[in-house]
């Protein structure tokens, strides 16, 4: 009976410890949470939750202004509800060594129906969903040498673009591992999916050399290379190579045209890419410029939707040869955070896309399991944050975007949108990172002749046919980092 009583004691203890770490840690937000508040565990979160209606029909509908098949990239200030948890686990090396050693789990949730949190469970229909985007475990500075090592699933990328929150250049995120010593950094991921509503080259193909067809995985394996190169005290250029290959999925025997929609032959592609930072030196510390070119082809064209993944491969496959030699994307994007003063940041940002698949054809292909794809599609955003700081506590947000997108040979579908933000911000930082937000937004956009006959937006595809959308909601978005 003591050691029951015992136990229970120690389990209440460390709920209570875990309890008290969630809400004083802090720790690292965008690629991995490393500051140790207790010896054995941090804790990291991330997300936003409000609530929005519309006055055009007087309901709450919560969709995105923003064009279609272009995710955030537009503005982010409509978006739904959405939580990241991210316990590290720290372990401690043997007495005089260096190496600091971590386990990191990441739970993500959100709801498939759009609805709120408080609405919506995991039983519902189309309530909420969860996912592990991170589970790996790495050690870091290895004998107090600057080498680092991980393994296992990790949403691997740099900087991000947070208002069109869109991971550019080397979101390299997905299973694998890496090594990265001093400047250079190398991973390898091996991608797998058995999902049949994907229009990517298919994961999996059937096995019929025992003479029963059956599902068998194939696996992509992307390899990755960056190289940082500083230029000057104030300049750096980064240097990214990729290559990617798919195995053989054909059988060795004859097969029929169902079978042959999966057993695609060995396939792959390759990726280079440059990415120049540089501090504005003579400007409010934290002002600084990002320009990068990226180049993908073969099944490395991927990047749409928001994503920028170049193993999401765009288009269709070249029906009679089954492969996407030639298919190709070029993504540009430049991003800039400026501290004009004490009062001001602006925060402008530019990103341009162009991507074409492996048919013959810029229109529409059939691609696997009878579904169809643009092969083809051009898109472009320009947009700028403004925030001026009204005191410690009260800010200003003021955003314009401009979008356009064309798919195969369709016209242009184009979106103008202007929002504005009055935020309260609890800890009274002048700082354009500054969390939490607690904000009202309100957000108008106009669309073209094409996207509005065309209902191209979450918007218009809820409200109809429209020549303007509008937006409003109270919000809350934070995070908690070093």
């Amino acid at each position: 009976m003591k050691i029951y009583f015992l136990n229970q004691l120690f389990l209440i203890k460390q709920v209570f410890l875990f309890c008290i770490v969630f809400f004083v840690s802090n720790i690292n937000a965008q690629i991995s949470y490393d500051a140790v508040s207790n010896k054995n565990i941090s804790i990291g979160t991330y997300g936003r939750v409000g609530v929005d209606w519309s006055f055009d029909d007087d309901r709450s509908i919560g969709r995105r202004l923003n064009l279609n098949n272009m995710g955030s990239i537009g503005g982010r200030l409509e978006e739904q509800d959405y939580l990241e948890i991210a316990p590290s686990f720290h372990f401690t090396p043997k007495e005089g060594d260096e190496t600091v050693i971590h386990a990191q789990v990441r739970m993500s949730f959100y709801s498939n129906s759009l609805t709120t949190f408080a609405n919506s469970s995991t039983s519902s229909t189309g309530g909420l969903a969860m996912s592990l985007p991170e589970m790996f475990v790495q050690a870091r500075n290895i004998g107090g040498k600057d080498l680092n090592i991980w393994v296992g699933a990790r949403l691997y990328r740099g900087t991000d673009l947070h208002i069109a929150d869109h991971f550019y250049f080397n979101d390299h995120s997905g299973q694998g591992f890496g090594i990265e010593y001093k400047k250079t950094r190398f991973s390898s991921l091996f991608i797998a999916s058995t999902d049949t509503t994907s229009t990517v080259p298919p994961y999996f193909y059937l096995n019929i050399k025992s003479g029963t067809p059956s599902a068998a995985l194939r696996q992509r394996n992307v390899i990755n290379i960056e190289q940082d190169v500083d230029l000057n005290e104030e300049n750096k250029l980064t240097i990214l190579g990729e290559y990617h290959r798919m195995p053989n999925g054909q059988s060795e025997v004859e097969i029929d045209s169902i079978e042959t929609i999966v057993n695609f032959p060995s396939d792959h592609g390759f990726v280079i890419g440059a990415r120049h930072h540089i501090n504005f030196k003579k400007m409010k510390a934290g002002s600084f410029n990002d320009f990068s070119i990226r180049y993908g082809t073969g099944i490395a064209n991927g990047g749409d939707g928001g994503m920028s993944r170049t193993w999401l491969t765009f288009g269709a496959a070249d029906t009679l040869a089954l492969n996407f030699r030639g298919a190709y994307s070029l993504a540009i994007v430049n991003h800039s955070v400026l501290n004009l003063s004490e009062k001001h940041t602006l925060n402008p940002y530019l990103i341009f896309t162009t991507s074409k698949g492996g048919a013959d054809t810029n229109g529409m292909s059939e691609t696997y399991f009878g579904k169809e794809v643009y092969n083809k599609k051009v898109d472009f955003t320009v947009g700028a944050r403004e925030e001026f700081y009204i005191s410690d506590f009260f800010h200003l947000l003021t955003e314009i975007h401009y979008s356009q997108r064309k798919d195969g040979e369709n016209p242009f579908a184009t979106m103008l949108k202007f929002s504005v933000a009055p935020v309260y911000v609890p800890t009274g930082k002048k700082d354009i990172w500054a969390r939490p937000h607690i904000r009202f937004v309100a957000s108008v956009a106009r669309y073209n002749d094409f996207a509005m006959k065309t209902l191209y937006s979450p918007y218009l595809q809820f409200a109809g046919s429209k020549r303007w959308g509008s937006y409003f909601g109270v919000k809350a978005e934070w995070w908690v980092w070093n």
